[in-house]
């Protein structure tokens, strides 16, 4: 038998609704992309108002006050025991988004028999998204169009902030706790090989390689002064990033868990308003600073060395093409056994974690580690450059799925 044709008119529709979602999509990837421009622009040298001091002024302020008070303000208003009954599967869903990358980036090293020193980095690229600042500003921003498929907007933006900041809070442990150590093995085995293991020190870092740029803003390195050794200093720092981040998550779980500390901090009526409002202030700098420090950031990979365009094409296809169709299969999965209940946008984020650009310090990692560093911001540059259009097809299909 023939099949049927669909009507015109429900074609149309199908493609104007399409053609909306696609709209609401590109909005915010529009905001990243404008104002990760004018941080690239700011961090010329003619410019040079975001040049190595001043990115290390501002980065210091985002990682021990701008994104701490975001975190806790954040957390404690939406995370609570009745929530994390919910969301307890963002944190599989997260490491999924690990494994997958990490597994995909050996294949494609293998395939494409990328040197010894690229290897780190290129894992990292594709194991750790960006799962931090990019969407504390898309999912609050979809939220806030007009013709948002999702809930009121109010309910929403609260929503899409406390599930950003739950994503980045994550991703900040799973990059240290599984990226970090096999980037270190990857590096050191590069080392080995090339008979400058140990040759090196971190005494002669300075500038703005004395820096540890974070996804999240960046932290200072420690101090060189009473390292013996390279990898006592990297041990030091990673003791430094993950106990700070700890503390700032714990305290933001305790305020929205517990029911007596949340009545006196949260609420018109909360005696303490005041501290939770003021945490809530110092949070809002948070999305634009970061912003403007990754196009500063990026701003290296304009001057540095060439990468192998299959390389680079690899990782695009891996991150932008196989990722995202392996997480639409993931979360309709989970959705499907009940897993993920029925919220659209919780959907929406579990698969727009798929299809992010490389965590920013993918390249901070590679600069401590000393291995395949400029490689490593060429990389991202043409990752970023690409996501602006892979971001918006990406979240116009997910938006489609899901509503």
């Amino acid at each position: 038998m023939r099949a049927k044709k669909l009507p015109l008119e429900f074609s149309e529709q199908v493609c104007m609704d399409f053609l909306a979602l696609f709209i609401e999509a590109l909005m915010p990837v529009l905001e990243i992309l404008l104002v990760t421009a004018v941080g690239l622009v700011l961090g010329m040298e003619r410019i040079n108002l975001l040049g190595a001091i001043s990115r290390q002024s501002l980065n210091s302020l985002v990682f021990f006050v701008f994104s701490p008070s975001l975190i806790v303000s954040d957390l404690a208003d939406t995370i609570t025991l009745d929530s994390l009954g919910t969301l307890w599967f963002m944190l599989v869903n997260v490491l999924i988004t690990f494994l997958i990358g990490s597994a995909l980036a050996w294949i494609l090293v293998k395939i494409t028999r990328a040197p010894q020193h690229l290897q780190s980095p290129i894992i990292g690229c594709c194991a750790a998204g960006n799962l931090g600042n990019l969407l504390l500003i898309i999912l609050p921003a979809v939220c806030e169009e007009d013709d948002s498929p999702f809930a009121d907007s109010s309910v929403c933006s609260t929503d899409a902030e406390a599930y950003a900041v739950l994503s980045m809070a994550i991703g900040a442990i799973y990059i240290w706790c599984y990226v970090y150590p096999i980037m270190r093995i990857y590096a050191n085995k590069a080392t080995n090989d090339t008979g400058t293991h140990g040759a090196t020190t971190r005494d002669n870092i300075s500038g703005e390689n004395s820096y540890l740029h974070s996804e999240i803003g960046t932290e200072p390195l420690l101090p060189s002064e009473g390292c013996p050794s390279s990898e006592e200093c990297m041990d030091q720092v990673e003791f430094h990033f993950t106990g700070s981040e700890r503390k700032a998550k714990i305290f933001g779980f305790l305020i929205g868990i517990v029911s007596p500390i949340r009545k006196v901090l949260i609420g018109d009526d909360a005696p303490l308003r005041a501290i939770y409002n003021s945490a809530s202030l110092l949070g809002e700098p948070t999305i634009p600073s970061m912003t403007l420090i990754i196009g500063a950031n990026l701003l290296r990979g304009l001057q540095g060395a060439g990468v192998r365009p299959a390389l680079i094409v690899g990782i695009i296809a891996i991150r932008y093409i196989i990722m995202p169709s392996l997480g639409i299969i993931i979360v309709k999965a989970a959705n499907h056994f009940g897993i993920v209940g029925s919220d659209a946008l919780y959907q929406f984020t579990l698969m727009l974690q798929y299809a992010l650009p490389p965590a920013m310090n993918i390249g901070t990692i590679s600069q401590l580690l000393e291995t395949g560093e400029s490689e490593c911001s060429v990389i991202m540059l043409w990752t970023y450059a690409v996501a602006t259009f892979s971001l918006t097809i990406w979240s116009t299909i997910f938006m489609w799925l899901v509503s």
